[in-house]
C-alpha cells in the first residue's frame, strides 16, 4: 500500500505537539497548509499538438515570514506530496532559524521525455499561472527534482516581464549571471556533510575512514559524498541512482563515479565495483547511510536491516515514523531531513538576501556562514534530545514548531 506523505507529515505534527502541550486551534494552524492552488494549462509540444499539465503551488505556513520552498517535475507528483513537502519545509526554515514559512510545488510531466524548448514552455506557462502568488515578499520557489538553475531563469525572466523590471528576488537557485549565489549548487550536500561532522563523535563514529554509502547520486547525494571524501577523508564505499547501484569495501573516488555518470547516464557498471540494488544499499555493510534519493525508502521492513551507525537524510521524507522507533531502537543516529538537508534552503536564504540588497558574498563568506548555521542548528537539536530523550527527528520537530508557535501566538489571530 503506498504511504501518504501528508498523512505521515500530520502524524509527524501530532507526535510533537502531545510533547510540548499543544492543542486546540493552534494545532489544527499547524496540520493545514494556509494556501493552496492547483492550476491547468496547455502546453505547445515540439509535434505542434498541445497537452494540458497539472500543476501546484501549496503555501503551508506564514507565521514566520514569507514562503520558501523548491518546484519540482516528476510523473508521480501529487497534491499531498506537495502539501507534505510544503509542511516539511516549514520545520525545516525554523529548525535552522530562517524568517520563512514553508511552500512547495510541483507539475506532473516526465522531464526525462520532454525537449528544452517544451520544458521552457511549460515552465513559463507555469510560471505565469502561479504569479500572482510568488514574489520576494511573498514566496520564493526554488529548484528541487528534475528542475534547475535554468528552469530558475526562465521563472525569473517569465516574473519579471509580467512586472516590467527584473525581480531577481522571486526565485533563488539561479545561475550566479541573473543574481545567484556562490555555493547554492553544492549547499544541500556540504550542509549534510557538517551536521554528520558535528554528530559523529555523539555517534561513537570518526567521519576520518568511516565507510558511506550514499543513495541518490543526483545533486545532494554526489555533493555530499565529494565533500565527506575530499575534506573528511571518509571512505565512499556504495553510491547508487535510480538505474541500480555499485559497491566496493575499498573505497571508490566519487569524482570517477561522477564522471563515469556523465559519460554512460547511470553509475551502474562502474568499473571494479559489483552491482547492487538500491534496496541491498540501504543494507549494506557502512558506518553511515546518506539517503539522498525519493522519500519512503526507510520503512519498517528494512529498517532492521540497516547496519549503519548514523543516518543522514539528505533527500526529503526517506524514513516512515515506523522506522525512526526501529532506527531509535537499534542506537542508530538518525540526523533527520528538515535538518540534514537544510544548507539548500538556508543558502537559498543567503542568495535571498545578497538580491534583496544588491550586494553579493565571496564563496568563503558563504560557505562560513552556512557552517556556522549548521552547526549551531545540531547543537539546537541534540540538546533538545538530550533532554527529552528522544530521537533527532523529534527534537528537530519540536525545536522547529515551538518556534512556529510562537510566533503563530505572538502575532494572534486576524482579524
Amino acid at each position: 500500500m503506498k504511504v501518504n506523505p501528508f498523512e505521515t507529515a500530520k502524524r509527524q505534527v501530532d507526535i510533537v505537539c502531545d510533547i510540548i502541550g499543544v492543542n486546540g486551534g493552534v494545532r489544527e494552524i499547524l496540520k493545514n497548509p494556509k494556501r493552496e492552488l492547483t492550476v491547468n494549462f496547455p502546453v505547445r509540444l515540439d509535434d505542434g499538438s498541445y497537452r494540458v499539465f497539472q500543476g501546484y503551488r501549496v503555501q503551508y505556513n506564514m507565521a514566520r515570514g514569507p514562503t520558501k520552498g523548491g518546484i519540482r517535475y516528476h510523473p508521480d507528483v501529487t497534491l499531498d506530496e506537495v502539501r507534505a513537502l510544503a509542511a516539511w519545509m516549514t520545520w525545516k526554515c525554523a529548525v535552522v532559524n530562517l524568517p520563512y514559512g514553508g511552500a512547495k510545488g510541483g507539475v506532473i510531466c516526465d522531464p526525462k521525455h520532454m525537449s528544452m524548448s517544451e520544458l521552457e514552455r511549460l515552465t513559463r506557462r507555469y510560471a505565469s499561472e502561479i504569479s500572482p502568488l510568488i514574489g520576494p515578499e511573498m514566496d520564493i520557489p526554488a529548484p528541487d527534482v528534475y528542475t534547475d538553475s535554468q528552469t530558475m531563469a526562465w521563472i525569473m525572466d517569465t516574473y519579471s516581464m509580467q512586472k516590467g523590471y527584473s525581480v531577481p528576488g522571486v526565485i533563488t537557485g539561479k545561475p550566479i549571471a541573473l543574481g545567484g549565489s556562490e555555493g547554492r549548487g553544492e549547499a544541500t550536500g556540504r550542509g549534510c556533510a557538517y551536521v554528520i561532522r558535528e554528530a559523529a563523535p555523539h555517534a561513537g563514529l570518526k567521519v576520518k575512514g568511516s565507510a558511506v554509502a550514499v543513495q541518490g547520486f543526483g545533486n545532494a547525494g554526489s555533493v555530499a559524498a565529494k565533500i565527506l571524501h575530499d575534506e573528511q577523508g571518509a571512505k565512499i564505499v556504495a553510491i547508487s541512482d535510480s538505474k541500480g547501484g555499485i559497491y566496493t569495501a575499498g573505497g571508490m573516488d566519487p569524482h570517477k563515479v561522477e564522471e563515469y555518470k556523465h559519460k554512460t547516464g547511470s553509475v551502474t557498471g562502474f568499473p571494479g565495483a559489483q552491482p547492487i540494488t538500491n534496496e541491498e544499499l540501504l543494507a549494506s555493510k557502512c558506518d553511515i547511510l546518506v539517503p539522498a534519493a525519493l522519500e519512503n525508502v526507510l520503512t519498517k521492513r528494512n529498517a532492521d536491516k540497516v547496519q549503519a551507525k548514523m543516518v543522514a537524510e539528505a533527500a526529503n521524507g526517506p524514513t516512515l515514523p515506523e522506522a525512526d522507533e526501529i532506527l531509535f531502537e537499534k542506537k542508530v543516529t538518525l540526523l533527520p531531513d528538515i535538518l540534514a538537508n537544510a544548507g539548500g534552503v538556508t543558502v537559498s536564504y543567503f542568495e535571498w538576501a545578497q538580491d534583496i540588497q544588491g550586494f553579493f558574498w565571496t564563496l568563503d563568506e558563504v560557505n562560513q556562514r552556512l557552517e556556522r548555521t549548521m552547526v549551531r542548528s545540531y547543537g539546537d537539536v541534540h540538546k533538545e534530545a538530550q533532554a527529552r530523550k528522544v530521537h533527532n527527528r523529534t527534537a528537530a520537530y519540536v525545536v522547529a514548531i515551538q518556534k512556529v508557535v510562537d510566533a503563530i501566538q505572538r502575532r494572534g489571530i486576524y482579524p
